[in-house]
């Protein structure tokens, strides 16, 4: 703090390790390790002086009255599954929050994340969204990597700090075509290829097949094209090209909204 000489305050608890502060009456969140606990001891810190204001921390004992003090509402999914390079927002709502403040910390690292609305790391991909008279607290990572992956906290800054766990699971997507990446059809035969997508938080909405980069017309005069596409926790697309002609020929490429595309190469043979 600008101004003011910072010394140490130390305290004594026999309960769940914390260090609580408060300035003016006003609670001040810090993140604390390796406290030595015993015997219950209050103690007193003096920090400073600015001006004519003396500002002191205070060990605070008072625990949330239940049902009237801040609370999490559990109701609100706490696992959630986010996409590789999609924006993945984790959801936390506090009930009777009053003068508290809420914050967010990574579990693997005791990184703190945001405190309020602000945020408090140097990794600008993660930011706090909070909209006014509302109890929503939400975490937004953009572009996520399957790093980030693990257990988010939400806290409030009760005396202990109270949280509730947020599990995220960020995957990759992955698309294969079945039958490797050359296809040998002999003409006249049915060309059948199969797009799988798994590891999608969702089914892909859109399912495009392309040949030769070029996207396919259904309604073509060429004929004989169909597409068969099944959504689910694994989604199937079939693409199914009946009397294949050496024109066939070429690279087929499946290109789900939500994930990368997969591609094979057809070979029409006399």
């Amino acid at each position: 703090m600008q101004g003011v000489d910072a010394r140490s305050c130390s305290a004594f608890c026999r309960n769940t390790p914390f260090t609580a502060w408060s300035l003016l009456g006003s609670d001040v969140y810090v993140y604390s390790r390796r406290v030595n606990y015993s015997k219950l001891i209050q103690e007193l810190c003096l920090t400073g002086v600015v001006g004519s204001r003396r500002f002191r921390t205070d060990f605070l004992q008072d625990l949330p009255t239940p049902g009237t003090g801040p609370h999490f509402d559990t109701s609100v999914p706490n696992n959630l599954t986010g996409l590789v390079g999609k924006t993945a927002y984790l959801h936390c709502r506090v009930k009777n929050l009053g003068n508290r403040t809420v914050s967010w910390v990574r579990h693997r690292d005791i990184h703190l994340l945001t405190v309020g609305r602000y945020t408090y790391t140097s990794d600008q991909r993660f930011e706090a969204i909070h909209s006014p008279h509302t109890e929503d607290w939400t975490l937004r990572i953009r572009y996520p990597q399957r790093k980030d992956s693990g257990i988010y906290e939400c806290q409030i800054s009760t005396t202990p700090p109270i949280g509730h766990p947020v599990f995220l699971t960020v995957v990759e997507p992955v698309t294969e075509i079945l039958g490797g990446s050359d296809l040998f059809i002999n003409r006249g035969s049915t060309i059948n290829l199969t797009c799988l997508v798994r590891f999608a938080p969702e089914p892909p909405p859109i399912m495009l097949w392309s040949h030769n980069s070029e996207v396919i017309n259904f309604d073509s005069p060429r004929g004989g094209i169909s597409l068969v596409t099944e959504k689910g926790p694994v989604t199937t697309s079939r693409l199914l090209i009946q009397k294949a002609i050496p024109a066939d020929t070429g690279l087929y490429t499946c290109d789900p909204s939500n994930a990368n595309p997969a591609s094979v190469r057809v070979h029409i043979l006399n």
